[in-house]
This record gives structure tokens, C-alpha cells and sequence, in this order.
């Protein structure tokens, strides 16, 4: 069976990406979550609705042992399905300043996007070698590409998530592998609710903040057999506001 997994699955984008890529039809999709049990449920229902099939898997993709155990233990106890799309999009913001910003902010938002790219992504992608096929998403930010005030953590850690991507791309490239990241402006979830859309829409040229569907719609292009040339990329989606 060929599965997707998205890792942060339950909530915002993650979710919206779980409901594309079930969708379009032919994968399990596998839902992971950290804490919030309900909301991965529900996605796993909105999955459920388009006629695919689908799970949800508990495990903080910063943490190597339970990566290692709960990933790890449910690719060895089935040896017959195959995760063939991969979309690292886990992550977590802590903002404030440099010089006030304690070590756990850093250590956590750190884990949360750079490491847990790295535990979960080396799980994944023996297989897909083996298989000679795969597609790595990999959700990034604009906050990676140009620096964002208050967010050096965050800024560091799709930063190097942006690197990682690039580097990986070309290990695995011969393999049939492609490897891009998609890196959204302000769009409408949780981690923008206290970002004001009237203050900040005067900076985007579209005028507005973005849906987690717009960038749904980008994943599942880079998802798709149609996206077997490109690889290596950042694609922005940001309504003009960064490119």
C-alpha cells in the first residue's frame, strides 16, 4: 500500500494537506500529531470523507526515541506499505528578541522543524531508495528566507530546513527522489491569529493573508509523478509579499 505521511498533520496547513492528498486519491495517509489527540481525529474524518483511507500517529518529531519507536515501529510492522510521499511540516514558533530569548525557546523550535526534518526524513528515506521513488515536501517559511524581527529561532530553523533541502535533493536526485520545500507567507492558522491581517495586508501585493488550501494545492503538485524534473526548490507562496 503507498501511504503519505504528514508530520503535524492535525491542525492549519498540515490538516489542509492531509485533505489534498487524500483527495487525489491512491495513498493511505498517515497523520501525525503531538498532543491534540481531537483535532488529529478530526482530520483523520475529513480524510476519511473524500474516500481514502488514513491513521494517526502520536509521536514528537524532535524527540529521536519516539521517533524512532513509534515511525520506526509502525515502517517494521508493515513491511508491505510503503511511504512513498513524505511532508515534513511539523513545527512550532516561541518569538522574542535575541537577547532575551531563553534556551528552551531556542531548543524548541530548534527540535521542533530542524531535527525533526532530520529524525523523521532519515526514517523515510531508505525505503524510497530502495523503491527508487519518492517525493520530500518540506514546509518552510518566509521567515527562513529573508529574517523575520523576534524570530531567530524560527528564522534558523527553516533556514536550515532550506539548506537541508538543497543538499539532500542532490544525494538522492539519481534515485528518482525529488526533494522542495514550499514556504508560505501569512497564512490564516493558529500561529498567525495574533497577527493582525488589517495591519499586515498592506505589505502583501495581493492584499490579504493566505489559505491553508493555497498552499495545499502547491503540495499536492509536488506530490504528484507530474513534478518528476524539479527538484531542489523553495516555491513561495506568499502573495508577492517575498520571492
Amino acid at each position: 500500500m503507498k501511504c503519505t505521511l504528514v508530520t503535524g498533520g492535525s491542525r492549519g496547513i498540515g490538516r489542509a494537506i492531509c485533505v489534498k492528498l487524500a483527495a487525489e486519491g491512491g495513498h493511505h495517509i498517515l497523520i501525525n500529531y503531538r498532543s491534540n489527540e481531537a483535532e488529529a481525529l478530526n482530520t483523520l474524518e475529513l480524510v476519511r470523507a473524500t474516500g481514502a483511507t488514513g491513521e494517526i500517529l502520536k509521536f514528537d518529531v524532535g524527540n529521536k526515541e519516539e521517533v524512532t519507536s513509534v515511525l520506526g515501529g509502525w515502517i517494521e510492522s508493515h513491511p508491505d506499505h510503503f511511504i512513498e510521499v513524505l511532508v515534513n511540516n511539523a513545527g512550532i514558533k516561541d518569538d522574542g528578541l535575541m537577547m532575551w530569548m531563553k534556551d528552551d525557546q531556542w531548543d524548541s523550535v530548534i527540535n521542533a522543524s530542524l531535527h525533526g526534518f532530520f529524525f523523521v526524513t532519515r526514517l523515510v528515506i531508505n525505503p524510497m531508495l530502495l523503491k527508487r521513488y519518492g517525493r520530500i515536501i518540506n514546509i518552510v517559511s518566509l521567515s527562513g528566507l529573508k529574517g523575520v524581527p523576534g524570530q531567530a529561532n524560527y528564522s534558523a530553523a527553516k533556514g536550515g530546513v532550506i539548506g537541508a533541502t538543497k543538499a539532500l535533493a542532490q544525494e538522492v536526485a539519481k534515485r528518482n527522489i525529488t526533494v522542495n520545500a514550499v514556504a508560505p507567507g501569512f497564512i490564516k492558522t493558529d500561529m498567525t491569529e495574533k497577527v493582525s491581517e488589517k495591519d499586515m495586508k498592506m505589505l502583501i501585493p495581493m492584499g490579504r493573508f493566505g489559505n491553508p488550501e493555497e498552499i495545499a494545492h502547491v503540495v499536492a503538485f509536488l506530490a504528484s509523478p507530474g513534478a518528476s524534473y524539479l527538484t531542489a526548490e523553495v516555491i513561495n507562496v506568499n502573495g508577492g509579499m517575498y520571492s
